[in-house]
């Protein structure tokens, strides 16, 4: 009976992942230490599996999405009242989500045991940008812009170049500096490559009413970034929304 009801998550096996930091650049790793305890009888874990989990805007609603998943362990027998823990390093890639505005990410671990309710622990992290986007929004804060709010959303299809299925959007809007006035507000959206990451950029012109109605006030552009150098930024990106705006 006891055997029954573990299948079914009575009297199962506990998991529970202990993050020393639970704060994380996008594109360097995280240790971590798995605890695995016993139920009230023997069971047969095939593995200890992680998954990097957000969830992004369509138009039916909010979806999950996983950013990243894999496994640890080689099968095991987690024994009746056992106590086992497991060391790892949690590799958070560039591409997940800034955990900004209602953008969240957590890391769920489970294990993987047949014909039963797999145990499961949730740990959200705070994922900080990659050197690359924080210089991108240190030039943008130099040009009197300020973080207004940012959410994930579904990609539109060929619009941008990424295989993901969701790309995360920041909207800055001017405090002051030379764009208040003449800007609504500044759309970044980041791509992520091996070797630079491409900044989309859109431009929320302000306009009388007529052009708002007709879309003509938003402009778009796309560059590139090489270096982590918000100073070397500033320039272009400045050119760049004085040429949309």
């Amino acid at each position: 009976m006891r055997d029954v009801l573990s299948r079914i998550g009575i009297g199962s096996a506990r998991v529970d992942t202990v993050l020393p930091s639970s704060t994380v650049r996008a594109g360097e790793s995280v240790d971590a230490e798995v605890h695995v305890e016993g139920g009230s009888t023997d069971q047969d874990v095939d593995a200890i599996y992680f998954a990097l989990e957000t969830e992004y805007r369509t138009e039916e609603g909010y979806q999950e999405a996983v950013v990243d998943k894999w496994r640890l362990t080689e099968p095991f027998t987690i024994e009746e009242g056992e106590e086992r823990r497991f060391e790892t390093t949690i590799e958070v890639p560039r591409r997940t989500p800034v955990t900004v505005g209602s953008v969240s990410v957590e890391v769920e671990t489970g294990l993987d045991i047949s014909l039963a309710v797999d145990p499961e622990d949730e740990d959200r992290i705070e994922v900080r940008p990659t050197e690359r986007l924080q210089a991108v929004f240190d030039a943008l804060e130099s040009l009197g812009f300020s973080l207004h709010s940012s959410e994930c959303s579904a990609r539109p299809g060929g619009v941008f170049s990424t295989s993901a299925s969701f790309v995360q959007e920041f909207e800055y809007r001017p405090r002051g500096g030379e764009f208040s006035g003449d800007v609504d507000e500044v759309e970044v959206v980041p791509v992520y490559g091996d070797d630079a990451l491409t900044v989309h950029l859109e431009v929320d012109r302000r306009g009388g009413l007529l052009s708002e109605a007709m879309d003509v006030d938003e402009r778009h552009t796309s560059f590139t970034v090489t270096d982590a150098d918000p100073d070397a930024i500033e320039g272009p990106l400045a050119d760049a929304i004085r040429d949309l705006s």
